[in-house]
């Protein structure tokens, strides 16, 4: 938790104001009553209804003997179901632990093991896979299959008080790819800052339409700004069941959706899928696309308005925290070229060397921030806090990034993800966002090799574009044409035709690594 110092600065600065998750919900059906807030499918919820479900399950729940401080493991996919679920744990001041429905038996297991969860809600068959089956790993956590909430509505008139905007309200997973996600602790009055700011930066109102595209439990789907920036705005939320062109291009037509949000990969397939049909979809309500979940390069974020129609949104965030996102109304160059500014006045930036000292403007460095709605540390993680963030409150993110003079932040990589050859280190998206320029080259990865003489190598994986022919001397060729110093300059290629992704569908280069490893020791 904060420091009572800066907790109080925050509170008179305006930043947490003391609203908690059923007041949010509470104040929209009173203002919005019978406009719909939830499109799923063929059904259409309105605020009110919403409201009323959620509290009724609430009832429920207490019922069932979840209350105050109770951990639920969470896993639902993008469907109407989900609200009702959260925002009646919400009122309950019960914690929901966001999984995301990728999860498995040791994913689950490990969070109801490690919050000891009293509750685990989830779906039946989903994408093929039967999550009932999922219940050995809940241990002694009371399975809630989606199908029989309606069954556990009740009065919500004998209902307790609810939380105050300081409790915990929930605990979502960090975005690490090595080892299970350690879990982040959220309260009611720093999130909905991010929540209530992002709607603002965003320019939410009561038409906007949001197509939650990505697992709606992820933070970039819940808040940036989301699900929940949209239910602060009055607007409307159309869920979508899966991300392919076939299935969110015509609802994006149908609802006259006005906003989404996708990661890189995504962005990638949606524009491929669009620029090769003839007769182009009715793409005309769409205002913003964003991107976020990872870095997205020049060159893809110049191809959105061209062949999407679109404004396109660069967001830089992470579920610890720090959200930063372009403007409406910044130039191309900014839009194109950075990856936003911090939501916050109050969000404290340092880019640093590796002895954590101040590099000099313009630098590359690691990405140190504090800020009024980024976490202090992670839950029952002592020994990981004393690394994870400094004596003084700055958590140390991970991210390598440049800051501009106009307080802009362009995204070099992953310190982890930096490949040091030879001692000469190597930024994987630098030499990725060259080879993303390249006629043939679709998507691509650069991650290390290990090698007994220079320590690492690096090696492209690559989607080729349909048709084409890549080859390893080509595309160093290629690269050497575009000036890229020789030690950037891939040792290998491997030519695949799609990438393993992680659960909210960035590349996974934990895998991509995994593989390389392994065709190394066969």
């Amino acid at each position: 938790m904060w420091p009572d110092d800066f907790a109080r600065r925050y509170r008179d600065l305006g930043y947490w104001t003391g609203q908690t998750f059923d007041d949010l919900l509470t104040t929209a059906a009173e203002r919005f009553g019978d406009r719909t807030a939830v499109v799923d499918g063929g059904r259409e919820i309105s605020y009110r209804e919403l409201r009323d479900r959620a509290h009724r399950l609430a009832a429920g729940f207490h019922r069932l003997g979840i209350g105050h401080g109770d951990r639920v493991v969470v896993q639902l996919p993008n469907e109407a179901e989900y609200f009702e679920v959260i925002f009646a744990l919400f009122r309950l001041g019960a914690l929901p632990v966001f999984a995301l429905p990728a999860h498995r038996s040791a994913e689950i297991g490990y969070f109801c093991a490690h919050t000891e969860a009293k509750a685990f809600v989830t779906t039946g068959v989903h994408e093929g896979f039967d999550h009932r089956t999922l219940a050995a790993a809940a241990g002694n956590a009371r399975l809630i299959v989606d199908e029989e909430l309606s069954d556990l509505y009740g009065d919500p008139a004998a209902l307790p008080d609810g939380p105050a905007p300081g409790d915990l309200a929930f605990l979502q997973l960090s975005g690490g790819s090595t080892g299970l996600p350690k879990l982040i602790p959220r309260t009611h009055d720093d999130y909905l800052y991010s929540v209530r700011a992002s709607a603002e930066i965003c320019e939410l109102e009561p038409d906007s339409v949001y197509l939650a595209v990505l697992p709606v439990a992820h933070n970039f789907t819940m808040s940036s700004p989301g699900v929940l920036g949209i239910l602060h705005a009055g607007g409307r939320i159309v869920l979508a069941p899966r991300p392919d062109p076939a299935t969110v291009l015509p609802l994006i037509a149908v609802e006259r959706v006005t906003i989404t949000a996708v990661v890189p990969p995504l962005a990638l397939l949606w524009l491929d899928a669009v620029a090769g049909m003839e007769k182009k979809p009715d793409l005309s309500s769409l205002r913003v696309l964003q991107v976020g979940g990872a870095k997205l390069g020049s060159t893809v974020a110049a191809r959105v308005r061209p062949v999407l129609g679109c404004h396109v949104q660069q967001v830089f965030g992470m579920a610890e925290g720090l959200v930063n996102y372009t403007r409406a109304g910044d130039p191309d160059e900014v839009v194109l070229n950075t990856q936003g500014r911090p939501i916050s006045p109050d969000d404290e930036i340092l880019v640093v060397d590796e002895h954590e000292q101040p590099v000099a403007p313009g630098e590359v460095g690691h990405l140190l921030t504090r800020g009024p709605y980024t976490i202090r540390g992670y839950w029952n993680a002592d020994e990981h806090n004393r690394t994870a963030f400094t004596a003084d409150g700055f958590y140390r993110t991970g991210d390598l990034v440049r800051r501009r003079p106009d307080g802009y932040l362009v995204v070099e990589g992953r310190a982890k993800d930096q490949i040091n050859r030879g001692g000469e280190k190597i930024a994987a998206e630098e030499v990725e966002n060259h080879l993303l320029t390249h006629p043939g080259v679709h998507d691509v990865a650069v991650v290390a090799v290990p090698d007994q003489y220079l320590g690492e190598r690096s090696c492209a994986f690559v989607v080729p574009r349909a048709g084409a022919t890549l080859t390893l001397p080509q595309l160093r060729g290629y690269l050497r044409e575009r000036g890229l110093a020789a030690y950037k300059i891939p040792d290998r290629l491997n030519v695949v035709d799609e990438f393993p992704v992680t659960g909210v569908g960035k590349i996974s280069r934990r895998e991509l690594r995994a593989a390389l490893s392994a065709t190394q020791k066969g």
